[in-house]
């Protein structure tokens, strides 16, 4: 299938949540989409000449959530890893089969989770992919019509990483370097490159450092893993005598193109690091509940200006990439903690629009529904038996009980890539057939037949 074409489009009639400096909430407002991005936002407005016109009525307008924290490489893995903890889960699991990927499996499982992300209404992530045939992920990104950022998975080192994944450091960086250079700013810059050193344990000082230098050289995004389970947490001292975040602040992998995944098991002072030098943290909620790593305290950050975005992690630690599920925990998982009005569902979901923009770099572009920015617009039906009745607060509605089943439309960069809850990018019965025949052989490959 070809991407459709970019065209005007009037959305009509719905509960537009804006997202916008005044966080407008609009009964039977409109949003009109022209040339990629959004041309107005407001009541009554009129439909040039040509342009489709979509029924918003009873449902939720929204700006296209952002998920900073995805691997797509892993999703052929999904019901494959349970119930272990992080580092063994790895070792035994996720790294053997991240090394008997080939092309072809890499390119199913971006495909799948691409089309499992558009139909729950995420139009933009931040991915780490593996550290082999990375440029499968953005050809099926690029085939599909998601917003993406991401890069090859840097390893040159670490206690029971396969041999096939590790890579050995100057090759590791001049691979990313050219992929970098031939994939960033791609398709009008809806695909960008990240640098991506997988964690502190899997990485020598010297590809740190050189990554740091590389991504200030290019103006490239960082996405790494940081404190995520205790065991973790507690190597990385023993061996370095610091803790993750301010190890990486000390080879200049801190400030506001930085962003770390987990974020559990940060110190006081490493919070405060980061809310001095604008380096993102990404809860993961799911993910970090099914590991069992603990809970990030996600008020405790907020309060110290910690910039925050929310991601689902990957398939076989989640399961599910389903931005709701990740925004309902966000919103409710701290309350025993922190109090019942710690975390608002205004709150989540700002997480989870600007919040990601702005770790993605792109909180001029997306995030919010307003006159200018990109043309990434998710739709919820409110109409739903769960969701009724509605009550007085959409946003709360939405947070606290939609799911991805309940959206019916996505708009990225103009273009509507699932209308009336169908992809229109990948035939999806055919997609899962292919991914479940390209699974069994990853597994084999792995020798994990059996496990």
């Amino acid at each position: 299938m070809t991407l459709p074409p970019r065209s005007a489009a009037l959305l009509r009639g719905g509960t537009v949540i804006a997202m916008d400096p005044g966080r407008r909430l609009i009964e039977g407002g409109d949003v009109l989409l022209d040339g990629g991005r959004i041309a107005e936002v407001g009541r009554r407005l009129r439909a040039p000449r040509g342009a489709a016109v979509a029924d918003c009525r009873g449902k939720a307008v929204l700006p296209g959530l952002v998920q900073a924290h995805v691997h797509l490489c892993q999703v052929l893995f999904r019901n494959r890893a349970d119930g272990l903890e992080l580092l063994d889960w790895l070792r035994e699991r996720i790294w053997p089969l991240e090394a008997a990927h080939d092309a072809r499996s890499l390119r199913f499982s971006a495909r799948l989770g691409i089309a499992e992300l558009l139909l729950g209404g995420t139009t933009a992530v931040l991915d780490m992919a593996t550290v082999h045939h990375t440029e499968q992920v953005f050809l099926a990104a690029r085939e599909m019509g998601l917003r993406y950022t991401g890069g090859k998975a840097l390893m040159d080192a670490g206690e029971g990483v396969p041999r096939g994944l590790r890579d050995r450091t100057d090759e590791a960086l001049a691979e990313t370097a050219a992929l970098g250079r031939r994939w960033h700013g791609a398709e009008a810059g809806r695909l960008r490159y990240a640098l991506c050193p997988r964690f502190v344990l899997s990485c020598s000082e010297r590809l740190l450092r050189r990554s740091a230098e590389l991504a200030r050289r290019e103006g490239w995004l960082v996405h790494t893993h940081a404190s995520e389970n205790p065991t973790e947490t507690r190597l990385v001292r023993e061996r370095l005598g610091t803790d993750n975040a301010a190890y990486f602040h000390g080879l200049g992998l801190s400030g506001p193109h930085v962003v770390l995944a987990h974020c559990v098991h940060l110190t006081a002072a490493e919070e405060r690091l980061l809310a001095r030098t604008g380096t993102h943290a990404v809860h993961c909620p799911g993910a970090n509940l099914k590991l069992g790593s603990g809970l990030a305290p996600l008020p405790r950050m907020r309060r110290r200006g910690v910039p925050l975005a929310l991601g689902a992690d990957g398939a076989p630690c989640n399961n599910s990439l389903d931005v709701f599920h990740e925004l309902r925990l966000a919103a409710t998982l701290h309350l025993p903690r922190f109090g019942p009005r710690s975390v608002t569902a205004h709150d989540a979901l700002e997480v989870a629009t600007l919040g990601g923009a702005a770790a993605l770099g792109l909180r001029d572009e997306i995030g919010s529904l307003e006159p200018g920015k990109r043309a990434d617009v998710t739709v919820v039906d409110l109409r739903r038996p769960h969701l009724a009745p509605r009550g007085e607060d959409p946003v709360a509605t939405l947070v606290y009980g939609a799911t991805a089943a309940d959206v019916t439309d996505v708009w990225v960069d103009g273009r509507r890539l699932v209308h009336g809850g169908v992809l229109r990018v990948a035939d999806t019965g055919r997609l899962v057939a292919a991914a479940e025949r390209e699974a069994r052989r990853v597994v084999r490959r792995a020798g994990l037949d059996g496990a």
